[in-house]
């Protein structure tokens, strides 16, 4: 059961850190996405804005 238990422990600590790598770079593209979407819609509002103004 010992033995079991180390080799359960070996396999999670191996793919952990992939896991965890990949865990990490998935929430950076979802945060970068999130930014780029507010950023495209400040920038469309502006440019609307702007049109509206020039009348």
């Amino acid at each position: 059961m010992a033995a079991e238990r180390k080799d359960g422990f070996c396999r999670r600590n191996l793919w952990e850190p992939c896991q965890s790598f990949s865990r990490r770079c998935k929430l950076l593209v979802r945060e970068q996405r999130a930014r780029f979407y507010i950023l495209r819609r400040c920038v469309v509002m502006l440019i609307c804005w702007s049109d509206c103004n020039d009348y």
